[in-house]
């Protein structure tokens, strides 16, 4: 235990979390059992561990990081060191990649049946369906989803200003004044295109190579958090991957089900569960028409991110697909995606029709007041015609 303390210790004072996200204000910390979950890369152990910086302290023992990647836990369920924990006054245990523990929610329920005082935050992959998959947390568990940086955390970031974020609702009815409240402090177009080639993931802040880190993070993705949580042979990886590949070279389009089965020689409905576990991965998004959904054919397949869109060779990143994959990913997290009737036309919530368009070629647009004019290659807007880079204070 003296060991578990000591890293614990260790990682805590030297956890510098650039950025607070706003996560930490959303979650109701007085639950007993709290799930993080996340793709790969987004920040979930510096989330942990700044958490236990703010609440605890780095010394504070009732507070313990401890991680299943840990070979010490081949050996010893997470009910039988919670027990020790608590021996020792523990109050919170914060688990890191819980999904890599045998029976991990089992244990979890044995956790919170046998120590009604102690608290458990745990994180794993976006990957992971805590609920309908593990019927025992059901009603004891309260899920999270921690996402990448938003464009406005990035902005904040590199600024030193403190932006908050703001609902589609008021973005959508007070956008000319919001604006007004941020374009003398800073000039978002200078900090955008950065944000769009590599502000999604935060290890862009470590000394490392980002194009690099990403693809080993990508493959991870595929290789441990799809393969392992969903127990798919081994020999399966090389059509996932391919998969993968295809649908990114294809670009944002209907894709071709028969086409990609043959591909990577499987069937079609093999080719529906992997484009669900790739989207689940958080790689990709797939964008349905209004009223359908899986296991139905997509209507477009989007890359999860723009980040994705440079880190697939040979691809030459097209700006409008850019834009639009930074519209969906932005909207993604607390509204409904679906495509529209129309090129460009995206429907947001069922209700609320949107166009990604460019501002410098205005002149091509017809302005309808129907539908919302989200415009790239400006700062400014006016009525129903917003900057696309504002929806990046969605969160």
């Amino acid at each position: 235990m003296e060991a578990f303390f000591r890293t614990h210790s260790y990682l805590v004072e030297h956890t510098d979390a650039k950025v607070r996200r706003t996560l930490m204000d959303e979650i109701n910390w007085n639950d007993r059992m709290i799930g993080i979950k996340g793709t790969r890369g987004v920040g979930k152990t510096t989330f942990l561990l700044q958490f236990a910086k703010e609440k605890y302290g780095a010394h504070d023992r009732r507070c313990l990081y401890i991680n299943m990647n840990n070979f010490y836990f081949q050996g010893r369920g997470i009910a039988d060191f919670a027990a020790d924990f608590v021996n020792h006054n523990g109050k919170v245990l914060l688990i890191d990649q819980v999904f890599k523990q045998p029976n991990w929610s089992m244990e979890l329920r044995k956790c919170y049946d046998l120590f009604p005082n102690l608290q458990i935050v745990f994180t794993g992959s976006s990957v992971m369906r805590l609920k309908d998959e593990n019927p025992e947390l059901n009603g004891i568990v309260k899920s999270y989803n921690l996402r990448g940086f938003s464009f406005r955390e990035f902005l904040n970031l590199h600024t030193g200003n403190s932006f908050r974020a703001y609902s589609l609702q008021e973005i959508l009815q007070s956008h000319e004044q919001i604006i007004k409240n941020i374009l003398p402090k800073v000039s978002p177009s200078a900090y955008f295109m950065d944000y769009i080639h590599h502000g999604f993931y935060p290890f862009f802040l470590e000394q490392r190579n980002f194009s690099e880190n990403l693809l080993k993070t990508m493959n991870m993705m595929t290789e441990v958090d799809i393969l392992l949580i969903k127990q798919i042979e081994l020999k399966y990886l090389t059509k996932i991957k391919k998969l993968f590949y295809l649908l990114a070279v294809d670009g944002s389009k209907v894709p071709n089900i028969s086409n990609l089965a043959h591909e990577i020689e499987t069937s079609r409905a093999t080719v529906m569960n992997y484009i669900k576990y790739l989207a689940d991965a958080r790689l990709i998004n797939i964008i349905y028409p209004v009223g359908e959904d899986f296991p139905k054919k997509p209507g477009k397949i989007m890359m999860h991110n723009s980040n994705l869109m440079y880190a697939i060779y040979p691809i030459q990143a097209d700006t409008q697909d850019l834009m639009e994959t930074f519209f969906v990913n932005s909207l993604w997290k607390d509204h409904v995606v679906n495509q529209g009737n129309k090129e460009h036309f995206f429907i947001v919530d069922e209700n609320m029709k949107f166009r990604i368009c460019d501002a410098q070629h205005d002149q091509k647009i017809r302005y309808n007041l129907d539908t919302i004019y989200a415009r790239y290659n400006t700062e400014i807007g006016k009525e129903n015609q917003i900057p696309l880079w504002l929806l990046g204070f969605l969160y």
